[in-house]
């Protein structure tokens, strides 16, 4: 008996609206070449971004059955929220997805499928594919296989197409010969037309609409080169990594533990900037900040990276925390050292009132980290509180992507420390609420700044 081989399975799905218009994609890879066996696609109407992409993981891996059902299967997806429940590090609650994920958990034997979380810049090829049925949708036609440039221009972007050739798709037949080949640890060389027959079924998956095509064996101009050189950088099994160079050489920093920065929604002494931290009333989101915490979740959703959510104590972030773990099927973690500065008597208070009421504290206050409001607490304890959560929080979550829900100034505070800037700094950023930031931190101490105060998704 030859020995298994994988198939590599790349799936993506997309909504334009979330909820809206959706689609997937789906692309069956040989491990060794990169080639694409088989390729699904289908416009499925109104959905959420997560049912797409689900449906586009159901369809992968029933064009990889139809190919080779003793296969072991290699799933890359960059939906974190899919690969994590399938793998069963995460819960499944919504009940548009379970069915899906029992679907997907049926069609091959557990034991037999992997799944790997990739970036979005490394799954182009289902990406393309899951827009090109959207845009079908949108002319109110089914995807084509004859139409799709997916292929193409996946490898476009991979550097694949050094020899300008097209990619030539639609034999089933000798698609599930290169397949067969492929487990076997053999190389196909026949011509298509040559190509033995499979018992395979050509076209679709049962019980769908869904369109699939499948690659051709041999001749192919892309499949010794560019192709071959692009799979050598993606799939793991296939060849030995070449040695970093330059300072990544350094050292196998490994990867990070990436803290998205969340500030809160609005509450009513937002709009008014009045002091509002740990030391006064504890007020509730505004209806305006519970409709930033639903955009929030939205696009959180929609990039499908948290793996677990930990929120400041009170009661906006608790709430604005509550919102996207409903929508991710994900649960909250309190941390008490992520909550706002104590302001002590200028709580509830605008800058002009604290000036006029206590004018020597401001000044002080404003000079220096160390001092504190009048019976509050100071910067230079934030940033001590702030630092000691940051240390439990990364040693927890090493290489994993974590929400943290909080305040301004924790969140200034944790971009001031990864950027080695002085206290004064915090005076020098602008955070608007329910803004995104992120930091991420590498294994020997040092910490990279990805983002300040992104607030595309409220417009």
């Amino acid at each position: 008996m030859p020995d298994m081989r994988e198939l590599i399975v790349e799936a993506d799905g997309g909504s334009r609206g979330n909820p809206g218009p959706a689609g997937y994609g789906a692309v069956v890879l040989d491990p060794v070449s990169g080639e694409p066996l088989a390729e699904a696609a289908e416009y499925i109407g109104v959905a959420t971004n997560n049912v797409a992409e689900y449906k586009g993981l159901v369809a992968g891996l029933k064009a990889a059955r139809e190919l080779a059902p003793d296969a072991t299967i290699r799933v890359r997806m960059d939906s974190k929220l899919v690969v994590e429940q399938m793998s069963g590090r995460w819960k499944i609650k919504h009940p548009d997805m379970k069915p899906l994920a029992a679907e997907a958990g049926r069609i091959f034997p557990p034991s037999q499928v992997t799944y790997e979380w990739i970036p979005r810049e490394r799954n182009k090829h289902a990406d393309r594919l899951a827009n090109e049925a959207m845009d079908a949708g949108k002319r109110g036609k089914q995807w084509q296989p004859s139409s799709s440039t997916a292929a193409l221009d996946a490898g476009a972007r991979a550097g694949a197409l050094d020899t300008g050739a097209a990619r030539v798709v639609g034999d089933a037949a000798a698609g599930a010969a290169k397949a067969r080949a492929a487990l076997a640890g053999t190389t196909s060389t026949a011509p298509a037309s040559t190509a033995p027959e499979s018992t395979a079924p050509a076209s679709t998956a049962p019980e769908s609409t869904a369109a699939t095509r499948v690659a051709p064996a041999g001749g192919d101009a892309l499949s010794e080169g560019g192709v071959a050189a692009a799979a050598s950088r993606t799939a793991t099994t296939a060849t030995t990594a070449t040695p970093p160079v330059g300072w990544a050489a350094a050292a196998d920093l490994g990867a990070p533990a990436t803290f998205v920065l969340l500030r809160h929604g609005e509450t009513a002494l937002t709009p008014e900037k009045r002091f509002s931290g740990s030391g006064g009333s504890d007020p509730d989101l505004s209806p305006v900040g519970r409709r930033q915490a639903d955009a929030v979740a939205a696009a959180l959703a929609a990039r499908g990276t948290i793996q677990e959510i930990v929120s400041s104590p009170l009661a906006r972030c608790r709430q604005t925390a509550a919102t996207i773990a409903a929508r991710l099927g994900l649960d909250v973690r309190i941390e008490d050292g992520l909550r706002e500065t104590d302001f002590g008597a200028w709580e509830g208070l605008t800058f002009v009132e604290v000036r006029e009421r206590y004018p020597d504290d401001l000044d002080a206050w404003l000079a220096s980290p160390k001092a504190a409001p009048t019976g509050g607490e100071s910067f230079a304890a934030v940033a001590r509180r702030v630092a000691a959560t940051r240390d439990q929080l990364t040693a927890r979550h090493a290489g994993r992507t974590v929400l943290l829900v909080t305040h301004v100034t924790p969140i200034k505070t944790l971009i001031r420390l990864a950027l080695g800037a002085p206290p004064e700094s915090l005076f020098r950023m602008e955070l608007a609420a329910a803004s995104l930031s992120a930091v991420a931190y590498y294994k020997d101490g040092n910490a990279s700044v990805r983002l300040l105060n992104d607030t595309s998704h409220l417009r």
